[in-house]
């Protein structure tokens, strides 16, 4: 990376003078993908990828471009310079400290030490121990990345970044020659391949399996208002997708946010605690600088049931008056915009077991099959990976097809006890067009009054 510092050094010396603003932002990445289909591969990607984009800020407004052909930077200079001279906009950035760093993340076992064939056999082993009775298909993904980048700023700012991501997922279907069930379980980490290499594949494959031929026997839910406990998957996935979009500054600025004018209010139960951090290092969503070159730090969002931050990237912050919490994501091709990272609830002080004892009648539901939230209007939907009934404070009836649905801002003051595990899941998040990945999780939580619907 050293050699491409003077050249942008360079540009920035040159283009600075005639704008507010400048950054550019460089990849060099090293990417493997396979799928396996019922153990047979169905495709394999590798290769290198490099790409810069430059952005200039004028008159108040973004002039952004790309290109993967370093002979052309001269070329996407002058068209961010246009583009930026075209516009007028609103846009101002929040201040923020002038930083020279390089980072790299520990990695013990480097990608490129394991051969395409030993990534294949492993994920062999996982799709064997999946393939128990009455499991009829199973598919493995695998993706590993090493990208170097770097980022420089016409405020002073250097600093490279080495990442390594791996992550393999499995899906397992079971049938009983009526009814198709399915499992799902994925691991991974900002990482070497130490974190494949150190796991029980065969633990993995099987239990994945067992949760699809476990769900051909459940029962349909019932559908109603349930006190619900929610293990660490699903508590993740309510809070990255009830309170964390909404707490998104673009979508605050854009009127589109149930959260809206209620920083300092209290919107939640005063046990919860919700945080995103995207300097967690166990957490699949860590970063130590965003795209905007702002340090990451543990970002409490709600303290005590209040709501007391927002995410934001430097753009959002000026116009919210905040300053930027280092949540401007992208890939380099596309535009920065508010994402989360690592969006979790603070555990609590409960035992597991506690949550459970003084339930007469209530549904445990553990893990998600996705979901939609309507930010602006404040409700949600999710599916459960599985329920079971709990009945005098005892896990019984296997259930299927379970969903949880509700207001945001009622859910959250429903929350009455939080346990005191913690676990963060391996995802990735969308939002307008683009995938970026995230840590998201908590503890087992318990909520009162829960809207619960079968799908018969």
């Amino acid at each position: 990376m050293e050699e491409y510092i003077d050249l942008f050094e360079k540009i920035i010396a040159k283009t600075s003078p005639k704008v507010e603003y400048m950054d550019i932002r460089m990849g060099l990445g090293d990417n493997t993908s396979i799928l396996m289909k019922d153990r047979n591969v169905d495709e394999i990607n590798t290769g290198m990828s490099l790409g810069t984009r430059i952005r200039v800020l004028n008159n108040g407004a973004w002039g952004f471009a790309y290109t993967t052909d370093l002979s052309k930077l001269n070329d996407i200079t002058q068209t961010a310079l246009k583009l930026s001279t075209s516009l007028k906009g609103d846009v101002k950035l929040s201040e923020t400290e002038v930083i020279k760093d390089k980072v790299e993340v520990d990695v013990k076992i480097p990608f490129k030490d394991i051969t395409i064939e030993e990534k294949k056999d492993i994920m062999k082993d996982a799709a064997d121990a999946a393939s128990i009775e009455k499991v009829n298909s199973t598919t493995v993904s695998y993706a590993d990345s090493e990208v170097n980048e770097l980022f420089m700023n016409s405020e002073g700012s250097q600093i490279q970044v080495k990442t390594s991501r791996v992550r393999m997922a499995l899906n397992a279907s079971a049938t009983d020659g009526e009814i198709i069930q399915f499992g799902h379980g994925s691991l991974g980490g900002v990482k070497g391949f130490e974190v494949i290499a150190d796991a029980d594949i065969e633990e993995f494959g099987r239990s994945i399996a067992e949760k699809s031929v476990r769900l051909l026997d459940a029962k349909p839910a019932p559908s109603g208002q349930f006190p619900v406990i929610a293990d660490s998957e699903l508590t993740g996935v309510l809070i990255h997708e009830a309170l964390g979009h909404a707490v998104e500054g673009d979508l605050i600025l854009q009127n589109d946010s149930i959260l809206k004018g209620k920083l300092g209010q209290q919107i939640a139960s005063d046990i919860v605690n919700i945080f995103d951090d995207a300097s967690l290092r166990q957490g699949f969503g860590y970063y130590p600088y965003d795209v905007e070159g702002v340090k990451t730090k543990p970002n409490q969002l709600v303290k005590d049931g209040k709501l007391v931050s927002l995410l934001n990237s430097r753009s959002t912050a000026s116009k919210l008056g905040m300053n930027s919490s280092g949540n401007a994501r992208s890939l380099i091709s596309d535009q920065p915009i508010v994402r989360m990272s690592n969006t979790y609830l603070e555990p609590g002080d409960m035992e597991v077991e506690e949550l459970f004892e003084d339930i007469g009648n209530g549904i445990y539901l553990k893990g998600s099959r996705g979901g939609q939230v309507d930010t602006g209007k404040g409700i949600f939907q999710f599916n459960a990976a599985e329920g079971y009934m709990i009945e005098n404070g005892e896990i019984t009836t296997p259930l299927r097809d379970v969903s949880l649905s509700g207001n945001i801002l009622e859910t959250l003051k429903n929350i009455d006890a939080i346990g005191n595990d913690f676990k963060l899941s391996v995802g990735f998040c969308g939002k307008d067009g683009q995938t970026a990945p995230v840590g998201d999780g908590g503890p087992h939580t318990r909520i009162l009054n829960a809207l619960v619907g079968g799908m018969g």
